[in-house]
């Protein structure tokens, strides 16, 4: 096929936009798509779906929110002519067992690793920028955050690794066939730890507070969340309470070569551009 096209899903998203650039800065074709997009796609959209494979060799898979239609996409990509697919998924997703989160990332994950197409699969550990770009930034800016973790410390990854690591795989035919890296920061921390290391870099009095899973889940509705998409976040910290997902891994070593950049690598350069000011 001439001129190969890599598609890449959610690319207004974290992941998404920072593999774009990557791509396009190695002269890789990339045709990046979201529900507002020149070609747009939208997982509860099939009808988008056709435009969006058409050329396309390679994909870059972000889940979508519910389970069920990453099948279908699958089947539609394989029919297109697409040849690898390259999934992002949770850290430790075959051990979540009968916990209620993240049905839609092990779905999507089941119709990628059945497909006869050339699979691999990225479980990301949290994002340390879910501190500055998610969730977690408002609260902190107001100047504490409060969430259902305790002790049990998190391996937060950096997003930048986790777009480098996805780079790699996406241009690099058949090295990482069939593999599932388990992508991890180089230590772990406890959500207070992490809050106190953004407090001292940002020269901000932060604090973090534990509540119930319950009260977390209240909190967001109270925000604007639905009941479902409250519940669905609450219960991801009830999983990590577990402590199954609090170990570190070598994988983005074995990926990049290099070690995984800091938590403290993350937390300087977001203090830097200004994160975390009123």
């Amino acid at each position: 096929m001439s001129n190969p096209i890599t598609l890449v899903l959610g690319a207004t998203g974290k992941t998404g936009r920072r593999i774009a650039a990557r791509l396009r800065l190695r002269g890789t074709p990339v045709r990046t798509v979201s529900r507002s997009s020149p070609t747009r796609f939208d997982w509860s959209d099939p009808g988008s779906w056709d435009e969006a494979l058409r050329g396309v060799t390679v994909a870059y898979v972000v889940p979508p929110g519910v389970p069920g239609p990453a099948h279908e996409f699958v089947a539609r990509a394989e029919a297109a002519g697409v040849r690898r697919l390259v999934l992002l998924s949770g850290r430790g997703a075959d051990t979540w067992g009968d916990s209620t989160f993240g049905l839609d990332m092990r779905s999507a994950e089941d119709a990628v690793r059945g497909s006869a197409l050339e699979w691999t699969v990225l479980r990301s550990s949290n994002f340390a920028q879910n501190f500055d770009e998610d969730v977690f930034h408002a609260p902190l800016a107001a100047g504490e955050l409060a969430l259902p973790a305790g002790e049990v410390p998190e391996p937060f990854v950096d997003v930048e690794d986790i777009a480098d690591a996805a780079t790699a795989v996406l241009t690099e035919a058949g090295r990482h066939a069939g593999r599932v890296y388990e992508l991890t920061g180089p230590r772990a921390l406890t959500f207070g730890e992490a809050v106190e290391l953004i407090a001292r870099a940002s020269g901000r009095p932060l604090t973090y507070r534990r509540l119930s899973p319950a009260r977390y889940a209240a909190t967001l509705v109270e925000e604007g969340l639905s009941e479902e998409d409250a519940a669905h976040v609450a219960e991801m910290f009830v999983l990590m309470e577990r402590g199954l997902l609090a170990t570190t891994t070598d994988d983005l070593a074995t990926v990049l070569g290099r070690a995984p950049r800091t938590f403290e690598d993350y937390v300087v350069r977001a203090a830097a551009a200004g994160a975390w000011h009123r």
